[in-house]
């Protein structure tokens, strides 16, 4: 076993691992940093432009997504519900319980419709996110057909053999999204 101190063994001693510079970080942690700020600064703008019907429904729906609401709920009612039964010395003001089911029916009328409004700002948002992947993968897939082309016409230059083979001519082809989505939809129609 070797020894942890350095000149002990004869080997050359270990230079102490350093954190690299931020100066030389690679460029590729640079788009990424980028990309972070500009989805978070659009995140804030998107933010600010909100309404006030948007913003007092994102902050109902966030106050009754927690446990607080659950645990308010159960003080209330089930004070409700031991007050009426009569088990205390307060006089029931509502023994039938019909007050507290209108209450509680209220209450979920207008709960369902602050959940289905922030459920549709989530479902735009989720939709606006997908139309960005579905934009970064069109580009991605131009690119890497440009490369393709690129790389066939050096392989041919060298009369590579592999520069020959016919799956790259459909490879060095764009993709048009429409007829990728008429193709899908025959595929859907046929299994149905």
């Amino acid at each position: 076993m070797k020894r942890a101190q350095s000149g002990t063994t004869g080997d050359p001693p270990v230079p102490p691992r350093q954190m690299p510079d931020a100066r030389a970080t690679p460029l590729v942690s640079d788009v990424v940093d980028r990309n972070i700020v500009a989805l978070l600064s659009r995140r804030e703008q998107q933010r600010a432009e909100q309404g006030t019907t948007d913003r007092i429904s994102g902050a109902v729906t966030a106050f009754t997504g927690r446990m607080l609401l659950v645990y308010l709920h159960l003080a209330i009612f089930g004070s409700w519900i031991v007050v009426n039964l009569g088990w205390t010395q307060i006089r029931p003001f509502d023994p039938s319980f019909v007050i507290l089911a209108m209450i509680a029916s209220v209450e979920g009328i207008f709960l369902s419709a602050f959940v289905l409004i922030a459920q549709n700002r989530l479902q735009a948002a989720a939709d606006e996110r997908a139309d960005l992947d579905l934009q970064a993968s069109l580009l991605a897939e131009h690119e890497i057909t440009r490369l393709v082309v690129l790389v066939r016409e050096i392989a041919r230059r060298m009369n590579v053999d592999v520069a020959r083979d016919p799956e790259l001519d459909e490879l060095a082809q764009d993709v048009a999204p429409e007829k990728l989505l008429d193709r899908m939809d025959a595929h859907a129609r046929h299994l149905n």
